[in-house]
């Protein structure tokens, strides 16, 4: 049944079965993550109506993935009442390999586009500026791990804050490769 009424007067439960306020700063965490992958589904989508963004698509279901295992890490309680399976540093580690990737994306397209000449002001076509969008959801999602983490150093993940950071920077240097690609300009301040 997909309504459990269980959440009805503001509370959720964690991963090891904790309640908490639906405002708990690991549920605004999980959740902009949530967010960052329905706006890196839309952007996908798009794209994908453009054959030469094939490579960059792929990529991004990838993403979309790495996004759930980093949702299922901050959905875990720091000492939880019902012991749960999740291995951890399997997850840790799989981030960790993903954003190797991530990092070689960000070269490739780095290298086939013009010298950087500082600020760019999203926009240019809808593609690159739903790239943008998602950057932006994505320092959002950044902003609220390092919030919860600072409140509960305890559940602290480096490859999680590692990943997000690139993840980001991947989202610039692809907002910049779709314009090149599609031949339009970029606005620089």
């Amino acid at each position: 049944m997909i309504y459990t009424k269980t959440g009805d007067m503001g509370t959720t439960s964690l991963i090891g079965g904790t309640r908490v306020a639906k405002c708990h700063s690991r549920v605004e965490a999980y959740g902009t993550v949530d967010e960052l992958g329905a706006q890196i589904a839309l952007l996908t989508e798009q794209m994908a109506q453009h054959p030469v963004f094939a490579t960059p698509c792929t990529l991004l279901r990838q993403v979309q993935r790495q996004l759930f295992t980093i949702q299922t890490l901050l959905a875990l309680e720091p000492d939880p009442i019902h012991p749960v399976g999740i291995d951890i540093e399997a997850y840790s580690t799989q981030l960790t390999a993903h954003c190797a990737d991530v990092e070689h994306a960000i070269d490739h397209l780095q290298a086939t586009l013009p010298p950087f000449r500082g600020f760019v002001i999203p926009g240019g076509n809808t593609l690159s500026a739903q790239s943008h969008v998602a950057r932006t959801v994505c320092r959002r999602a950044e902003r609220r791990i390092v919030a919860l983490y600072n409140e509960q150093p305890q559940s602290a993940n480096a490859a999680v804050l590692s990943y997000v950071n690139r993840l980001s920077d991947y989202l610039f240097v692809l907002s910049r490769h779709i314009l090149a690609a599609l031949g339009n300009d970029e606005c620089f301040l």
